[in-house]
C-alpha cells in the first residue's frame, strides 16, 4: 500500500495507524485474481470477483470495518465469510487469533493455501455454515460477518462475549444495506449503523436460503 492510497483512506476516516499499518503489511495482491493485480485495481474503490459468485471488498471497506471492531493483541475474532481471505490476513496482525469460516471449500482451501505461503499461523480455517457461527470456540471477544443477513443471527450474537462488538452488514425492509456495529451490552444487543453496504448475501440456516439471487460485492 503506497502513501497514496493510504492518504486516500486517512481522508474517508480511516485514522487508526494500527489498521494502516495492517493493511500495508498484508500484500493484497496475492488475494485477488491475476488480471487484477496492478496497483490501480487492486487497490481500487471496487469490489473484485474471486470466483463463485463471491468477492474481496474493496481496501476502504475492509479498512472501515476492521477500524469499527476496535481490536487489540488479546482479542479472539470469528470471522464468517472467509472468502479471498484478506479480511483475515488484516485481522490476524491486530489480534491473538482468527477463526474463519466459509461455506465454499474451494475459497476456503485458496484462502489458507495463500495465507500459509505468508507464514501467518494464528488463522483458523473452518468450512461450513457460518451463520451458525462456531461455538466450540466461544465467546468471542469479536465477530465480523462479511456478507448481508436479513437480521443479525441470534447463534452469533450469542458467541459474541459480554462486551463483545460485531460488525456486520445487515439488510433493511426496503432491501438497502447498511454496516452495522453491535455491542454486547448486559447481554442486550446495542446497534448503529456506520456506513450503507452492498455486501452478498449470506447463505445458510440463520440467513438466506441458497436459492435468493446475490448482490455484488461493495
Amino acid at each position: 500500500m503506497n502513501a497514496k492510497i493510504a492518504d486516500g483512506l486517512k481522508s474517508k476516516g480511516i485514522n487508526s495507524a494500527a489498521v494502516l499499518d495492517a493493511l500495508g503489511k498484508i500484500p493484497r495482491e496475492r488475494f485477488v485474481e491475476q488480471p487484477f493485480r496492478t496497483t490501480d485495481m487492486c487497490w481500487g474503490d471496487s469490489p473484485l470477483p474471486i470466483g463463485h459468485n463471491q468477492t474481496i471488498s474493496s481496501v476502504y471497506t475492509v479498512a472501515l470495518m476492521t477500524q469499527a471492531l476496535s481490536l487489540n493483541k488479546e482479542h479472539k475474532v470469528l470471522e464468517i465469510g472467509t472468502g479471498s481471505g484478506y479480511q483475515a490476513a488484516v485481522l490476524s496482525r491486530l489480534c491473538s487469533s482468527v477463526f474463519t469460516i466459509e461455506r465454499i471449500r474451494d475459497l476456503s482451501l485458496k484462502a489458507r493455501s495463500v495465507i500459509e505461503s505468508l507464514n501467518i499461523h494464528n488463522i483458523t480455517f473452518i468450512i461450513g455454515d457460518g451463520s451458525i457461527g462456531f461455538g466450540e470456540y466461544a465467546p468471542y471477544d469479536r465477530i465480523l460477518i462479511t456478507a448481508c443477513s436479513p437480521d443479525i443471527p441470534l447463534p452469533l450474537f450469542n458467541q459474541l462475549g459480554e462486551g463483545g462488538i460485531m460488525v456486520a452488514p445487515v439488510e433493511r425492509s426496503n432491501g438497502s444495506q447498511n454496516i452495522c456495529v453491535i455491542e454486547k451490552k448486559n447481554g442486550a444487543m446495542l446497534s448503529k449503523e456506520i456506513a450503507p453496504a452492498n455486501f452478498v448475501k449470506l447463505i445458510g440456516k440463520n440467513g438466506y436460503e441458497a436459492q435468493t439471487p446475490q448482490r455484488c460485492g461493495f
